[in-house]
């Protein structure tokens, strides 16, 4: 009995490990990001950064995720780096799907929004070379995050707890990891809150991060950099600009998109969906199965 117990817990202490060292380690690293696109940390203002800026700093973030991770897969964890969700397997299939999905639910939702005259058109804007650096940017906040949240979070949560209480968990752990953002209210991390189980569960089923990691670069850049919504009330280049009428919970104001009600429909839907597309796909790995027999009698010799 002292062996399952102690298999179960590893996983919730692997995070309670992983917690300090990540908030160092990235902070480190954007703020390296920071000094070689010349920032003044001692003025900035929220918003402040420009688009080239931003790309170094998500980039600088995204290699100390990666590092962070890596290191703590392979040398806390005991286990391969892609164990963590990076198996090729239905690796175009679900990328293609991901970026589909985000794109439908951006785009009826400004619709939405527009016809209802919660959101006016302004002006297009349109900068190639904003848009490409835009591209890199929620490219690295979809690795980071999802290799951080869904790939070590809620893969250790997993083996120490239910797999929809580990859900839940890392949900609100990704909720919480967009507190300090500008703008931010009770609604729009609820919204957040609600998107991390929408991108949680598919994990949950196929163990593979291809299809969150699509799906999270999908709505944030459609979002942003296409339709002209903050996002977690950061302001990105934008190529479609808009305006409020009158900022509120309907259109989400200036926390974005993520902070309109709106938002809630389509996140119910999306969950419908992929509990219908994954709940029958074979995951790559059992986390549970594998943490336990490391500590067996067996596995230890």
């Amino acid at each position: 009995m002292e062996l399952v117990y102690k298999g179960k817990s590893q996983g919730w202490k692997n995070i309670l490990k992983i917690i300090i060292p990540y908030l160092v380690i990235v902070g480190i690293f954007e703020l390296i990001g920071g000094l070689i696109v010349g920032l003044d940390f001692r003025h900035m203002q929220p918003n402040s950064q420009t688009t080239a800026q931003r790309f170094v700093t998500c980039f600088m973030g995204m290699v100390g995720t990666l590092g962070l991770v890596w290191l703590f897969t392979t040398k806390v964890d005991k286990k391969s780096f892609t164990s963590i969700g990076l198996d090729k397997t239905n690796m175009v299939k679900d990328i293609a799907l991901g970026l589909a999905m985000g794109f439908v639910i951006m785009l009826s939702g400004f619709s939405i929004l527009v016809l209802t005259h919660q959101l006016q058109f302004v002006d297009i804007k349109f900068n190639a070379l904003n848009l490409v650096y835009s591209v890199g940017i929620f490219v690295f906040v979809a690795v980071s995050e999802e290799v951080f949240t869904r790939g070590y979070i809620l893969r250790n949560l997993a083996i120490s707890f239910n797999k929809y209480v580990a859900l839940v968990v890392s949900a609100l752990i990704f909720s919480l990891m967009h507190l300090g953002n500008p703008n931010t209210n009770l609604v729009g991390l609820s919204i957040i809150f609600l998107s991390g189980v929408v991108l949680g569960l598919p994990y949950l089923y196929t163990r593979n991060l291809w299809f969150p990691i699509a799906l999270h670069f999908s709505w944030n850049f459609f979002q942003g950099p296409i339709f002209g919504f903050n996002v977690s009330g950061l302001n990105f280049y934008k190529l479609i600009e808009t305006k409020y009428a009158t900022p509120n919970n309907w259109n989400g104001g200036e926390f974005g998109f993520e902070g309109s009600i709106v938002a809630v429909f389509f996140l119910l839907g999306a969950l419908a969906v992929i509990y219908f597309l994954f709940r029958n796909r074979k995951a790559i790995e059992e986390p549970e199965v594998d943490e336990l027999e490391a500590y067996s009698p067996i596995a230890q010799g």
